[in-house]
């Protein structure tokens, strides 16, 4: 099978020039096909309070109510997204930006109120394209994959950027050895979060099991670790964790089964 690399960035990275421009040349030096995916939540919130639009959060994650879905549909379908295949254009790379409405490369359903919180216009992924996905890169096109899903009845909502990530590995997993590599500001999972360097160099479900239990990894990193050994089951090769400045590979925390 051919190797397909898929690159997950965060709204930190994105709107941080200096990090962003070293990102999307590493991106660019990845060999063979590839696939971007960005959040912009960050962006997301300047937009909404500039237009008077209240931001709310539970747990980390955006209540998207409709004036809220009208600016991340602008923010993440077409600022950040937009700019992002302008740049990857100039350097040479042919990106197309796709939300999961595009070419039906990602669908989901409304997520059902739970434990008395109704997150609004947000989706849950029932399925991702592969074969759709698959088809643009063997045109040579590499997909810029904004965190927007479709429920198939004309409905847009606003989905989680890891799990459009995680998603999409597993939808290509039967077309290619897909590596995930979710990128952020540390360089990997941390033993210590207060030590840069603690870095965990492979995680699998019973060691997962165990720091969690020992409560080494805890709060917003277990559902990305989750979502990264959903996708190893699912027969993504790899899932890799790490510094935005080190997508080779070759760094951070490795999920393996």
């Amino acid at each position: 099978m051919e190797k397909l690399t898929i690159v997950k960035v965060g709204g930190a990275v994105v709107e941080d020039e200096s990090q962003l421009s070293r990102l999307l040349m590493d991106f660019t030096a990845i060999k063979g096909r590839k696939i971007l995916v960005h959040g912009g939540g960050r962006r997301a919130t300047k937009v909404a309070t500039a237009l008077g639009i209240e931001s709310q959060m539970v747990n980390g994650r955006r209540i998207t109510d409709a004036q809220t879905l009208d600016v991340v549909t602008m923010v993440y379908g077409g600022l950040v997204n937009k700019n992002l295949v302008a740049r990857l254009q100039a350097h040479g790379v042919n990106a197309l930006g796709l939300t999961g409405a595009d070419m039906d490369v990602m669908r989901s359903h409304k997520r059902p109120v739970k434990d008395g919180i109704d997150f609004g216009f947000v989706g849950d992924v029932d399925k991702g394209n592969g074969k759709a996905l698959a088809t643009l890169i063997e045109a040579g096109i590499t997909p810029v994959l904004a965190p927007l899903t479709h429920d198939g009845q004309g409905q847009i909502l606003n989905t989680n950027a890891d799990t459009i990530a995680s998603e999409a590995a597993k939808a290509l997993a039967a077309y290619y050895d897909v590596t995930l590599i979710f990128c952020f500001e540390k360089k990997g999972v941390l033993r210590n979060p207060d030590d840069e360097n603690s870095v965990i160099p492979i995680i699998t479900h019973e060691l997962y099991a165990q720091y969690v239990a020992d409560g080494t990894i805890s709060g917003g990193m277990m559902p990305k670790i989750e979502n990264a050994l959903a996708a190893v089951e699912a027969g993504v090769k790899e899932v890799v964790i790490t510094l935005a400045t080190a997508i080779d590979g070759n760094h951070g925390t490795k999920i393996r089964t």
